[in-house]
């Protein structure tokens, strides 16, 4: 068993994410995810086909940033991980969000580590 980290860092979106009056329009955050992928073996082909195609976690952000939004900030971490534990590859996920314009002298944000409860062979 080989393991990687995939890492998707500073993909930034307007979405829907708070509770206040004055965040029910799209706000600017940025998410930042880590996935400790497992592999039968190391990579060998170089092909995709061997290999977690990370595009599909960006897709899913970006299909979330066009939704219905999020009230928690934890929420929001919660979906992307289970996003990408999705994948029976994916053992561990640590997705952090940071509201960029909550306050003008600093950033606001959450980070949550999901493990996947499957067994892997």
């Amino acid at each position: 068993m080989t393991e990687y980290t995939i890492v998707l860092d500073r993909l930034d979106v307007a979405m829907r994410l708070g509770i206040h009056p004055h965040e029910a329009a799209p706000q600017r955050v940025r998410l930042s995810v880590r996935m400790t992928v497992a592999y039968p073996a190391p990579v060998s082909g170089d092909r995709i086909e061997e290999v977690l195609d990370y595009d599909f976690v960006r897709a899913g952000v970006l299909a979330m940033a066009e939704g219905p939004g999020f009230a928690l900030q934890e929420s929001l971490c919660d979906a992307v991980a289970a996003l990408c534990l999705s994948d029976p590859r994916v053992r561990e996920v640590r997705v952090g969000s940071m509201k960029l314009d909550v306050y003008p002298d600093a950033r606001v944000g959450c980070e949550v580590v999901r493990a996947s409860s499957s067994p892997r062979t």
